[in-house]
């Protein structure tokens, strides 16, 4: 068996490196109908995706490799997404960012998106958990344990870091993060033009802040601290947090503005030192 692993170089650059292991993949491991688990692979790093193929194949006929993109366009075109049993994407694809089509992959792939990314952005992974994605795995992982999460999620689990699985379940249990009448009471004392970030910022989950930004007619820093000023009256603590109470009190409904249309006039919040 070939095992393939991945490190963080001086450069910043994921690296990979492959090795001969004498030695069985666990039994547990093992697909339990004895049919393969069809993998569509998105990564454009060619070294990357190769390993990733030679990888899957090690698996013998647990796994396959059901085809391979390299863009977002390509993931999306790629006549596997509508067969395959599983999606492993990169959080990149040719220096576009994957998490805005992530949810159409969803909807059109029969089985479970996992997302293997070199990244370390919290906002983008919980975009990512917000589209549908079950799994998601760091480059830094050993290889075994990138095939059992891919086995896992496959079966029916979900693969997510605790702290991030932690917040995503106890904001979909419904569990609020104050008392229903102070959550009435700290929505009232937003500002016109705080439910209209808040508003743009739920519609537009998965993409970057910049992008919200510019839609509202903005800065991004201009928009970091609205939304600073609207974690605080809320008690909330990031975008996931943010669009799951949106949703729940129907702070998503106003829509965007186009970059024509002039915002009121109430002057941006600013940052303030303790």
């Amino acid at each position: 068996m070939r095992r393939i692993t991945w490190q963080l170089g001086p450069d910043g650059k994921i690296h990979m490196s492959l090795t001969e292991v004498h030695r069985r993949v666990p039994i547990a491991m093992a697909h339990a109908t004895g049919t393969p688990i069809r993998v569509l692979i998105a990564e454009d790093h060619r070294i990357t995706l190769w390993g990733l193929e030679r990888l899957i194949e090690s698996t013998g006929t647990r796994m396959q490799v059901a085809g391979t993109a390299t863009t977002c366009a390509q993931l999306l075109a790629h006549p596997a997404l509508e067969t395959a049993d599983l999606v492993l994407a990169n959080l990149d694809l040719a220096g576009e960012d994957t998490c805005p089509v992530l949810g159409e992959v969803v909807r059109r792939c029969p089985g479970p998106v996992v997302v293997l990314t070199g990244q370390q952005d919290v906002e983008r992974h919980r975009a990512a958990v917000m589209q549908g994605v079950r799994g998601l795995l760091h480059k830094s992982l050993p290889a075994e344990t990138v095939l059992l999460a891919m086995e896992k999620v496959h079966q029916g689990e979900v693969w997510l870091e605790r702290g991030l699985l932690g917040e995503v379940l106890g904001q979909l249990t419904g569990r609020p993060t104050a008392p229903q009448n102070a959550e009435h009471q700290a929505i009232a004392q937003l500002t016109p033009r705080e439910r209209q970030v808040i508003a743009a910022m739920a519609q537009g989950v998965g993409r970057k802040q910049l992008a919200v930004a510019e839609a509202l007619g903005m800065s991004e820093h201009t928009l970091r601290n609205h939304l600073t000023t609207i974690y605080s009256k809320l008690g909330l603590r990031g975008r996931l947090a943010l669009h799951l109470f949106a949703t729940r009190h129907s702070l998503d409904q106003r829509p965007m503005p186009q970059k024509s249309e002039p915002l009121p006039a109430t002057p941006a919040p600013t940052l303030r030192s303790a």
